[in-house]
């Protein structure tokens, strides 16, 4: 190899960046010993911005085109180096090439759940889970706080940033925004936007747009749900006041009617869990009477036609298959002897 060729190899006459790398935000170009050449090419594609960088210190910003590197077109890096504006040899510096494609499809979620205040329940614990996509829209910003002097930063290393980003600024919005958990839980587009917001704002520090956000699904751990969903079955969103007491009770009471009809015993177990020596007669008829009546007006005296009422009711159950033929029959006998005398 002659001389000439030698010193060729030493000097760039085009800058380009293929992104030939899945996965890849930032990268640095190969200077080694070599230097730019003075009137070289910076070719800048669609979705690209270049940086140079001058010991540690950003110089000029490119954006889409090609351009030709010269004093003019250098400003701040022609001041940094003190350079007359007829300088006109090959120099050194570093140049940075920024994806600014937006990453579509990323996936999010709350690896533990998020302790939130709630005004229906207090406290929660929330777990999520969701997508959402970004770009780098301030590469000096994106340098300066995140992908640094590094020769490659991948979508992997910015993501591991972000995440932490996104579980904080969740919390804090969630947290501020008092909109009740049911309230989220039932319009995921609701929960996006409150968290979205914030998200946007610290995104921005670290030059990191944030394109789109929204919430998949969102849960609370095993035994508050049970609880929850306990809740919701009686009717009830805030505290057990004495109606929502009673409420609650009658809803227990008729849960647990079609459950002891299927099991040994029948009906007469419900006598055991509401008294001892109570008939089961007696049962349905209180279980009845307590629906129809005020939680807190006194026990009335039997009517002469609530035998009949209560017969009526009674064959509602059997048509429904919550009681047996023989419970009926049993408890049918039991009432006529009354009614009869």
């Amino acid at each position: 190899m002659g001389i000439g060729s030698f010193i060729k190899k030493q000097f760039i006459d085009v800058l380009q960046w293929n992104e030939d790398t899945d996965g890849v935000l930032a990268w640095r170009y190969p200077m080694a010993d070599q230097e730019i050449q003075n009137g070289g090419q910076l070719v800048v594609r669609e979705s690209q911005v270049a940086l140079f960088v001058n010991e540690g210190q950003i110089a000029d910003v490119f954006g889409p085109g090609t351009h030709t590197l010269t004093t003019q077109t250098l400003p701040v890096l022609t001041n940094l180096k003190n350079w007359d504006k007829l300088f006109a040899s090959p120099f050194k510096s570093d140049v940075y090439f920024f994806s600014t494609r937006v990453q579509t499809g990323r996936k999010w979620g709350t690896p533990q759940p998020i302790t939130i205040r709630d005004k229906d329940f207090d406290m929660v614990r929330v777990r999520a889970f969701g997508m959402y996509s970004y770009r780098i829209t301030n590469p000096r910003s994106f340098f300066t706080e995140i992908s640094g002097t590094r020769e490659t930063y991948t979508r992997d290393e910015v993501e591991d940033q972000l995440r932490g980003i996104l579980m904080a600024s969740m919390a804090s919005s969630l947290g501020a925004s008092q909109v009740p958990f049911l309230d989220m839980a039932a319009n995921q587009a609701l929960m996006a936007q409150q968290v979205k917001g914030d998200l946007t704002t610290a995104f921005a520090r670290y030059g990191v747009a944030l394109d789109e956000f929204n919430v998949a699904s969102v849960s609370l751990p095993e035994e508050l749900q049970a609880a929850l969903d306990e809740r919701i079955s009686a009717g009830m969103k805030g505290g057990m006041s004495a109606d929502k007491l009673a409420g609650y009770t009658k809803f227990q009471v008729a849960n647990a009617i079609p459950l002891a009809a299927q099991n040994e015993g029948g009906l007469a177990g419900i006598g055991a869990g509401l008294g001892a020596g109570m008939t089961v007669g007696q049962a349905i008829g209180q279980a009845m009477g307590s629906t129809m009546a005020p939680a807190t007006a006194a026990p009335a005296a039997p009517a002469e036609d609530s035998i009949e009422a209560r017969l009526g009711k009674l064959k509602g159950l059997l048509d429904k298959g919550l009681i047996s033929a023989a419970d009926y029959d049993s408890t049918k006998a039991e009432l006529l002897k009354k009614l009869i005398g």
